[in-house]
């Protein structure tokens, strides 16, 4: 029997997606730099029909390119000629809460909203948040170790991690579904597969951290001189609060600037117009003291001047008008024309290097580009888009790109910085693999890779290059 109808005897005919038209979400990606080609979409309803799916492409040598929410945004959803895609859409249960022991054991199909909402039931907080949260899936943010806006108080998705469930290359199931804290025996594998973007294995569940719901919130919008001012305000919150924030996001002005122009809500709370702005929130599970802690800390950054002005949100509407503001600038700029994407990386105390040489380094490379950096300058992790020029030709500033990205890659190197801090690696920066790991790094990764996926079936063309 070939592979295809043996998979629609194991799955079921409307589980084995072979016709275009009912494909096409599957091989399709959230910017439209890339079209997949696939046999067949997969859609098993649970780990052991994982497991045997995988079985049957692992003896007729197809490949096979795990996908979840595919809102990835760089290609590594996006399978090619020749391969199956497995969908773990189906793979939607939790399993157990567990609120004595602050863990939640579920699928790698669960969308993460629904996460959130099952953790909030339960008096608890799952705190990963990122702007696909209604549409990503588990499964992708653990395949893409995906970071958010809580990086800096709760740690990326690896730190949120306890165990995995993972279906092998060759079929086989590892269950390591342990919800410790503490356990030292031997290497820790489940790490292995997070941030691996389906390339050892597709990890069909995961047990998570949970956390107290916080009590209380304070949200303040501040208007800042320069970057560096964002550090000096980041520090003296950390001192004042106890260290409770939870959020730190700087926004340059074009990007307010293009939000207002573009996106339903967006408006400036100030005004006057200020060069950047920061996105400052604390939390606490104990009610009172943040929001007198968030006046301190805005009456002692407005006094040395880090701080140029400030707006303190005095209600969930006014807290989430701020949101909309940091959330709207990349919506913004896909309707304002090409964009240039780069999700780099430095160390915090070396943001604003990062900002100004990159701002200043990409200016004389290209006449009119507008630079709209925005992001998580609590943890690092800065998105230094690129906007064509007003008037300029899209096709010709996106065939740029590449010449963009060294530039700003070459300098978030010499920073010691990362040239992917929370998108992955796909198959977009697949090339940039080759340029910025060490030689050593990229054999022990290979080794790794040869090990647990000789027959290189496991999303082929990913991360590796």
């Amino acid at each position: 029997m070939s592979l295809i109808p043996s998979l629609k005897a194991l799955l079921g005919p409307a589980h084995v997606l072979t016709e275009a038209a009912d494909q096409e979400a599957y091989v399709t990606e959230e910017r439209g730099l890339y079209r997949g080609q696939t046999l067949a979409v997969l859609r098993p309803a649970d780990t052991d029909q994982v497991a045997a799916a995988m079985t049957l492409c692992a003896q007729a040598k197809v490949a096979v390119v795990p996908q979840g929410g595919n809102t990835g945004l760089c290609g590594g959803g996006v399978p090619g000629p020749g391969s199956v895609v497995m969908s773990t859409e189906r793979l939607n249960r939790i399993r157990a809460i567990d609120t004595a022991n602050f863990t939640m054991t579920v699928e790698a199909g669960c969308v993460l909203a629904t996460l959130q909402q099952a953790a909030d039931q339960a008096g608890c907080l799952f705190p990963l948040s990122l702007g696909a949260e209604g549409s990503c899936r588990i499964g992708g943010n653990l395949s893409t170790n995906a970071g958010g806006v809580g990086v800096l108080r709760y740690g990326n998705t690896r730190d949120l991690t306890l165990g995995l469930e993972v279906v092998l290359a060759d079929g086989r199931v590892w269950n390591g579904l342990r919800s410790l804290r503490k356990d030292n025996t031997g290497y820790d594998l489940k790490h292995l597969f997070i941030g691996a973007e389906g390339t050892l294995g597709i990890i069909t569940a995961a047990s998570l951290k949970l956390f107290p719901k916080p009590a209380e919130q304070a949200t303040a919008l501040i208007a800042l001189p320069d970057p560096a001012a964002a550090l000096t305000v980041l520090s003296a919150a950390r001192r004042q609060s106890g260290d409770a924030v939870t959020a730190c996001e700087l926004v340059a002005r074009i990007g307010l600037e293009l939000g207002m122009a573009h996106v339903t809500g967006v408006r400036d709370p100030f005004d006057q117009p200020y060069p950047w702005y920061l996105l400052l929130e604390l939390s606490s599970s104990r009610a009172g003291g943040l929001q007198q802690a968030l006046e301190d800390i805005l009456t002692e950054t407005l006094e040395d001047g880090a701080a140029l002005d400030a707006v303190l949100a005095q209600s969930g509407e006014q807290r989430a008008a701020f949101w909309r503001i940091r959330e709207g600038v990349p919506e913004a700029q896909k309707k304002e024309g090409g964009s240039i994407k780069h999700d780099v990386a430095v160390p915090v105390s070396r943001v604003p290097e990062m900002i100004e040489r990159c701002t200043k380094a990409v200016e004389a490379a290209m006449d009119g580009v507008r630079v709209v950096p925005f992001g998580h300058v609590g943890d690092g992790n800065i998105h230094f888009n690129l906007t064509q020029p007003k008037g300029g030709d899209k096709a010709a500033f996106l065939d740029r790109w590449a010449e963009m990205n060294h530039i700003v890659h070459d300098i978030v190197a010499e920073l010691n910085g990362s040239v992917s801090a929370e998108h992955g690696i796909g198959q977009l920066k697949i090339h940039e693999m080759a340029r910025y790991k060490q030689d050593v790094e990229l054999d022990l990764m290979k080794r790794v890779k040869q090990a647990l996926d000789p027959e290189g079936l496991m999303n082929p063309g990913k991360v590796l290059p």
